[in-house]
């Protein structure tokens, strides 16, 4: 993991840095396009890779924010500035967002469920590789996820569905963990 930390480290204290604590810089393309390689490496029953990426960087993360404040202002037009703002720097908080992509679709042997499960784990293994290399990433979803109305404009296709919208930069926030479920309170044990 980023700053020599073992696995066991990073996930006993693994946590989301809060986007608005993100900085430049992020991943070169010569990272980034290890980043995508590590985390493509997830559970995939039929090696049909039911997902794919779009990394939006530069320009298109502000022209997104235009539209998404153009869609938020057709739903709410009295929307308070602070909130017209955040429509704005959605997409440009981080230095980059990679968006995965379930294409999970009927087949004649993988589960569409099995499809997507396939979907979160690369959406964690992303983060996870963004880790490894020495950035934070936080994985969002937001309104932009189910709203069909901006599908489009993200480069999503009809049938395909966004699993979430990875954020990826520089921190040095120091993220305070929040409470965890007690084990007692999520394990069954079957003898």
């Amino acid at each position: 993991m980023g700053n020599d930390i073992k696995l066991i480290d990073y996930l006993r204290q693994r946590h989301s840095t809060p986007v608005a604590q993100y900085r430049e810089p992020g991943p070169s393309q010569e990272e980034l396009t290890e980043i995508l390689r590590f985390a493509s490496r997830v559970p995939d029953h039929g090696k049909i890779a039911p997902w794919r990426f779009i990394v939006y960087r530069g320009d298109s993360r502000v022209k997104l924010g235009e539209e998404f404040l153009r869609l938020s202002l057709e739903k709410t037009p009295d929307m308070t500035e602070a909130a017209q703002q955040a429509e704005l720097a959605r997409f440009s908080r981080a230095p980059l967002v990679v968006a995965v992509v379930s294409t999970a679709a009927p087949h004649a042997k993988i589960p569409e469920w099995e499809q997507l499960l396939s979907a979160g784990a690369l959406c964690l293994n992303l983060v996870m590789a963004c880790e490894a290399h020495g950035y934070v990433a936080n994985w969002r979803t937001e309104w932009i996820t189910y709203d069909e109305r901006v599908q489009s404009a993200l480069g999503i296709h009809e049938g395909e569905k966004a699993a979430g919208f990875i954020h990826i930069g520089s921190s040095d926030f120091n993220t305070p963990d929040r409470p965890r479920p007690d084990l007692a309170d999520i394990v069954s044990w079957v003898e």
